[in-house]
């Protein structure tokens, strides 16, 4: 009865493998922006890693020098203000296992008070702390002043 004629969609020829391109044009978009990815996370791991170690460092610099306050004011007697200590004894104390205080020295500088005529003796206190963990390095300086009573 009726014959079915095929019809066949006309293509032109310049058309063929445009689909390919676009595949591959959205692949490699893809990729850099999946690399790009990977080194921002990398470099915020790496940020996160110094600003731990920083911190500790400090803690480290202000144990320090609390202890060397302790040498200087001690609760009962007299005090003595002696240069370059190194407290290194951080092992047993969690967050501090890799640090040491470093360079912790006490500079005493007596000054006349020309209004009572009494003696007052000014000290300043600085430590160094540092702290060491697979092969990064860290370290934070602090300063205290403090005067006797």
């Amino acid at each position: 009865m009726f014959h079915k004629h095929l019809i066949k969609p006309k293509m032109n020829n310049r058309q063929h493998g445009s689909a390919l391109v676009l595949a591959i044009f959205i692949i490699v978009i893809m990729t850099l922006l999946g690399a790009s990815l990977v080194r921002m996370t990398g470099s915020n791991a790496e940020t996160i890693v110094y600003e731990v170690l920083g911190t500790r460092a400090y803690q480290a610099a202000q144990a320090g020098a609390e202890r060397k306050m302790s040498e200087v004011f001690p609760l009962s007697g007299s005090g003595s203000c002696s240069v370059d200590s190194n407290y290194n004894s951080f092992t047993t104390v969690e967050g501090l296992e890799n640090c040491q205080a470093l360079d912790v020295d006490c500079v005493a500088d007596a000054v006349i008070d020309a209004g009572t005529v009494d003696e007052v003796t000014y000290y300043t206190i600085t430590s160094i702390g540092q702290c060491s963990v697979a092969g990064v390095v860290t370290s934070r300086k602090i300063e205290i002043k403090a005067r006797s009573l």
